[in-house]
């Protein structure tokens, strides 16, 4: 087990929440997962193992990851949540085509923050931004294709 995987449960155990082995499996996928899974990928990947797990379970388990702070959500207009356990500050380049998210690492924003809340007189907590093109596989298939 990765020393990740033995923080984060160390520190549900700290706030009292139960560790099943079914929310070891969704914490462990999670932490070693590089692809922002949905809750219906994870459920697909573990089902074998563990038969008797419902799609309600691995989301109500990410619900419980996400209010302990282990895991963030990422929301986009597609209606699909999907998860992600690197809580570091990061951005996400999405592939149009096929859907692949992938981290992008960039010195925070911290100037345009302050400079929002001169303009605007908020108190800005946290930001997102967000890129969006085309992957490298599946340029890749489209110039294959012509």
């Amino acid at each position: 087990m990765s020393s990740r995987v033995e923080h984060a449960l160390q520190k549900l155990k700290a706030t009292g929440i139960r560790m099943t082995p079914q929310r070891q499996a969704i914490l462990t996928f999670l932490m070693e997962s590089m692809t922002h899974p949905s809750a219906d990928e994870i459920y697909r990947s573990l089902e074998p193992k563990f038969p008797n797990m419902s799609v309600a379970t691995v989301y109500n388990n990410l619900k419980v990851f996400v209010e302990a702070g282990l895991v963030r959500e990422l929301t986009y207009g597609d209606g699909a949540s999907r998860f992600d356990a690197d809580m570091s500050d990061h951005y996400h380049v999405t592939c149009e085509q096929c859907g692949t998210i992938v981290d992008f690492e960039h010195s925070p924003l911290s100037d345009i923050e302050r400079e929002v809340e001169q303009h605007t007189g908020f108190v800005v907590k946290g930001h997102r931004m967000e890129f969006y093109g085309t992957c490298p596989d599946c340029m890749a298939k489209s110039s294959s294709v012509h």
